[in-house]
């Protein structure tokens, strides 16, 4: 049976009380991953993975999710600034369709409307190069993605 694919304040439901979460920014030549920490309070980063195929990429993420015993994926959607879906966001759908049908793993769909803006600005502040923001900015955008993401469940959950 393939995962559910849900928005992330329905996932939050099926999630385990523990267990860390994969974050992913699926770019068109690359997908920055990030992981929680088992108690869901910090996201960080773990690699960017130069896209190849989806059986490629999707073996990668799978590997990586059962490196880290992860409870399930939350995938960056980006919506358009008036909440609208456009080609962007279709492609993510249709990844995480795929994905699914090849995990157990729940892929909870999170906002990232801005993310890759946000984290640009933040190494444009940190004073990184063009050569070291483009090498590191999908990874950042994940896990500004699964940060917020964490945010949100930690806020559902009245902690």
């Amino acid at each position: 049976m393939p995962a559910p694919i849900l928005p992330l304040v329905e996932a939050a439901p099926l999630l385990p009380a523990r267990g860390t979460l994969i974050g992913l920014d699926l770019g068109t030549r690359t997908i920055g991953v990030s992981a929680s920490d088992p108690d869901r309070k910090l996201a960080t980063g773990v690699e960017t993975i130069a896209r190849k195929s989806f059986t490629a990429d999707a073996q990668r993420l799978l590997a990586l999710a059962a490196e880290r015993k992860a409870a399930a994926f939350v995938l960056g959607l980006p919506l358009n600034m008036d909440g609208s879906e456009g080609p962007r966001a279709q492609s993510t759908r249709a990844f995480a369709r795929n994905l699914a049908r090849l995990t157990e793993l729940p892929i909870a769909l999170w906002d990232e409307r801005l993310s890759t803006a946000a984290v640009e600005r933040d190494l444009i502040a940190a004073d990184a190069s063009r050569a070291r923001r483009a090498a590191v900015i999908d990874e950042h955008a994940a896990i500004f993605i699964l940060q917020g993401a964490l945010d949100r469940l930690a806020r559902m959950a009245g902690q």
